[in-house]
């Protein structure tokens, strides 16, 4: 006993066959990857006070929070540097 393959969902279209063509569209998006990369500049350049307090150890969330809300003014941006900049954290261990 041999099986048949079960019949199609939907029937095959009746008439001429449509024929489709696939074509790339190979775009250069160079625009694009600059302006994103501009971008990320930036915002790294913006972020950069937190980031030194961040690495340095020093109180960053003030900084952070400082820069995030007024780093759009140069002074606040300033300041935030000159607050990553401070003193590092001194832990006293005892002997």
């Amino acid at each position: 006993m041999t099986s048949q393959p079960p019949p199609p969902a939907f029937p095959p279209p009746s008439g001429p066959t449509p024929s489709y063509t696939v074509v790339s569209r190979d775009q250069s998006w160079t625009a694009t990857k600059i302006i994103s990369i501009v971008v990320a500049i930036i915002t790294a350049g913006y972020m950069l006070p937190w980031m030194i307090a961040t690495i340095r150890d020093v109180p960053h969330w003030l900084v952070f929070w400082l820069n995030l809300l007024l780093g759009w003014t140069i002074i606040g941006w300033i300041i935030a540097l000159i607050l990553s900049l401070r003193s590092q954290r001194q832990v006293i261990v005892p002997s």
